[in-house]
C-alpha cells in the first residue's frame, strides 16, 4: 500500500496503522449493502450537535445510516445517549428511537472520527468584538479532526462561511495535521446549512441541498451522500460558490428586511400602518415578494453572515455599501422600540426610570427555544441603563442560559404576564400570545410584530 505524505517519513507508522484500520473495515463491508455495522464504525460523524447538526444526525439515521455525533459539550453527549432533546422544536421520542435502534451514538472522543466515512462540521462561525470573522471554531475542529483523517474520508463544511474557507482555512489544516492531500487522499466539501427552526412545514428532506466540492470527485461523493436525507442534490461548481450562495440568501433577507423596518419608521411618521401596506402590496402576484419589520435582527444567520462578505470583499478592494447600510438600519432598530417604550410611558405619565417593564418573547424567532443574537437582549440592556427595571416572559426559554452576549443576564426567570407592570413590549410572535387577552391587563401594550389580536386601547406599533 503507498501512502501519500507531506509531513515526512517520521508520519509512515501512524499512517500505515490507520490505513490499515480502514482497510480492514472496508473488507468487514464489502458486498453487503444492508450491513449492520459495528458499534466501532460508522457510515456519518457529525462534529457540533446544536440547532444544525443534531437533526442532521436525526436524518442520516432515519435513512438507514449509522451515525456518529461529536460534541465537546459532553452534557450534550449525555442527553443525547439518555434520548432526551435539548433543543425544544426536537422530540426525545426522535432521538431516543435513533439511539435505541444503535443508528446514532453521541461522543466527544474526536479519535471516534477515524472510523467514520464522512464527517460533517456544523460548527458556529460567529463575529469578533471588532465585527470580523470569528474562524477559531472552523479551525478548533480542523485541528481536532486532522490526526484522525485516514485515506478515503469525506470532509464536508457546512457552517456558514465566507467564499474560499474551506481551501484558504480548512484544507491547510486537514494536509498539515493528517499528512494527506486534499483531492487526492481524501475528498473535501462545503454545503450550507438550511435550517428553519419553528417551522413546522419545512422539512430537512425537503430543502435542496446545494454542494460543492474541491474537485469533481470530492463533489460526486458528497452528492451521493447527501442523496440519503434529500430529494433534490444542488451540485455547483466549486466550494467558493456554495460558500457564496448561502451568504446571498441571509444577505437577500437582510437588505429586505431592513428596507421594511425603515418604511416602518417613515410610515409611522405619516400615520401610515405599514403592515396594513404590505398586505395590500402582497396581493400583487409578481415583482413582491413580503418581509416583515420587527425589533431588529436575531438568530446566527442574518445578523452575522452578511458582515463576513463585507469582511472579505476588502480583501479585494470592494465595499458592500448596500449590505452596510441594511445593518445599520437593522442594528437600530432596538432603539427606535426603546423610544416608542419612551412614549407609551410618557402617555401614562410615567418616567422611565423605575418604570416595570416586560418584554415578551426572548427568542429571536416565533415558536423557537433559540435565542442567539436575540434583539431583545438589546432592548432589555438600553431599557436598563435608562433606569427601567425590566423582565422577561418567554414559554420557550424558561432561564436564561449564559451565552456569548448576555452573560450578565444569565440565570433570570421568565416572569408571568400580569398587570404588575406599567408596560408591556410584544418582542417575538409566539403563537402562545395570539389570543391572550392584553386589553384586561389595562397596560399599554408595544407591539413589535402586529400580533396582539385582543389589542389595548394604549398599543404602541414598533
Amino acid at each position: 500500500m503507498t501512502i501519500q505524505s507531506r509531513a515526512g517519513i517520521s508520519k509512515l507508522p501512524r499512517q500505515i496503522a490507520i490505513a490499515d484500520a480502514a482497510l480492514s473495515r472496508c473488507f468487514r463491508v464489502v458486498g453487503d449493502s444492508n450491513r449492520t455495522a459495528s458499534p466501532s464504525s460508522y457510515d456519518v460523524a457529525v462534529i457540533g450537535l446544536g440547532y444544525v447538526g443534531l437533526p442532521l444526525c436525526l436524518a442520516f439515521s432515519r435513512s438507514g445510516a449509522i451515525v456518529l455525533g461529536i460534541d465537546t459539550d459532553a452534557s450534550k453527549c449525555t442527553q443525547i445517549s439518555a434520548g432526551t432533546s435539548y433543543i425544544k422544536h426536537i422530540a426525545d421520542s426522535e432521538i431516543a428511537s435513533a439511539v435505541a435502534s444503535k443508528k446514532l451514538t453521541a461522543s466527544s472522543d474526536f479519535a471516534s472520527l477515524a472510523l467514520a466515512d464522512a464527517i460533517l462540521i456544523c460548527v458556529p462561525t460567529p463575529l469578533t468584538a471588532n465585527r470580523t470573522p470569528d474562524m477559531s471554531y472552523v479551525q478548533g475542529t480542523a485541528r481536532a479532526l486532522a490526526p484522525h483523517l485516514r485515506p478515503g474520508h469525506l470532509v464536508v463544511l457546512e457552517s456558514t462561511t465566507y467564499p474560499g474557507t474551506t481551501n484558504e482555512v480548512m484544507r491547510p489544516i486537514l494536509e498539515e495535521g493528517s499528512g494527506l492531500i486534499a483531492g487526492k487522499d481524501f475528498h473535501l466539501a462545503f454545503s450550507p446549512e438550511r435550517e428553519d427552526p419553528g417551522n413546522p412545514k419545512s422539512k430537512l428532506s425537503e430543502v435542496p441541498k446545494v454542494v460543492g466540492g474541491l474537485t469533481p470527485a470530492c463533489l460526486t461523493r458528497a452528492e451521493n451522500l447527501y442523496r440519503r436525507i434529500v430529494k433534490q442534490v444542488v451540485p455547483v461548481p466549486s466550494c467558493r460558490i456554495a460558500e457564496a450562495t448561502k451568504l446571498t440568501e441571509n444577505i437577500f433577507r437582510s437588505v429586505n428586511i431592513a428596507l421594511v423596518n425603515e418604511l416602518k419608521v417613515i410610515f409611522a411618521e405619516m400615520g401610515i400602518d405599514v403592515w396594513e401596506v404590505i398586505h395590500a402590496a402582497s396581493t400583487k402576484p409578481f415583482g413582491f415578494m413580503p418581509f416583515y419589520p420587527g425589533p431588529g435582527l436575531g438568530g446566527h444567520c442574518i445578523p452575522i453572515d452578511p458582515f463576513y462578505l463585507t469582511w472579505k470583499a476588502l480583501e479585494y478592494g470592494q465595499r458592500t455599501r448596500l449590505i452596510e447600510l441594511a445593518g445599520e438600519i437593522n442594528t437600530a432598530m432596538p432603539e427606535y422600540v426603546v423610544s416608542r417604550t419612551i412614549d407609551a410611558l410618557n402617555d401614562a405619565r410615567k418616567p422611565v426610570r423605575g418604570s416595570r417593564v416586560l418584554l415578551l418573547g426572548l427568542a429571536y424567532k416565533a415558536n423557537v427555544d433559540d435565542d442567539r443574537e436575540s434583539p431583545t437582549y438589546v432592548i432589555m440592556q438600553l431599557l436598563e441603563k435608562r433606569g427601567a427595571e425590566v423582565s422577561y416572559n418567554d414559554p420557550h426559554v424558561p432561564v436564561i442560559q449564559a451565552g456569548r452576549s448576555h452573560h450578565a443576564v444569565a440565570g433570570r426567570m421568565s416572569q408571568e404576564i400580569t398587570a404588575a407592570y406599567d408596560v408591556i413590549v410584544l418582542c417575538t410572535a409566539h403563537e402562545e400570545y395570539r389570543l391572550f387577552d392584553f386589553a384586561s391587563l389595562g397596560v399599554p401594550l408595544v407591539d413589535c410584530r402586529n400580533f396582539a389580536e385582543k389589542r389595548p386601547a394604549a398599543r404602541y406599533a414598533a
